[in-house]
């Protein structure tokens, strides 16, 4: 009778080890599976702010580029200009130009594309803290699940149900390389 009651507990506790062995490997494949997809979405909104930081910074680089253009097209009339006339108006135009690229210098830090080039600056900054933070978590996610698959006894269970080691979410060469951003 003792030996029966040994056998069965022995049983229950072997069955209760293997579920909730297994049901360890489903919850850590579904962490991994959460984690990856926290990464994606990072990845995602960072592609997103990408070409709205291109641009506004397009935007911004177009009107200095237009304001200096007029102002080099005003200079160019004046030196060319022979007639009276011809010289007024080009003084007329250096004049319209110089104010509008005075504006912009006294405007800088309120134009809305520099506000706007830096929000997005800080929003691709958090981003990029953001989809480190994810990969951590899925790497750590992925250890555990992985020092599991390995180890004694729950490697039997890893087998039995064929769970596979997971692999880290590593940078490639090219991430690892300094990011030289030109405009």
């Amino acid at each position: 009778m003792n030996l029966t009651y040994i056998l069965i507990g022995t049983g229950v506790l072997l069955a209760v080890y293997l579920v909730a062995t297994y049901n360890g490997f489903v919850v850590l494949k579904a962490r991994i599976k959460e984690a990856l997809s926290g990464i994606d979405v990072q990845l995602k909104r960072r592609a997103d702010l990408i070409p709205n930081l291109v641009e506004t910074v397009k935007g911004y680089a177009k009107h200095e580029k237009s304001v200096f253009e007029e102002v080099t097209k005003a200079r160019s009339a004046l030196m060319s200009a022979k007639t009276p006339l011809e010289k007024a108006e080009a003084n007329n135009m250096v004049t319209a130009a110089l104010k509008t690229l005075f504006a912009v210098a006294e405007a800088y830090p309120d134009l809305k594309a520099s506000e706007n080039f830096k929000d997005l600056q800080r929003q691709l900054e958090d981003t990029e803290d953001k989809i480190a933070y994810s990969r951590q978590f899925y790497n750590s996610n992925v250890l555990e699940y992985n020092t599991r698959v390995k180890t004694f006894p729950s490697n039997l269970i890893a087998n039995m149900f064929t769970y596979k080691e997971a692999e880290f979410f590593e940078a490639e060469e090219e991430e690892r390389k300094k990011v030289e951003v030109k405009f």
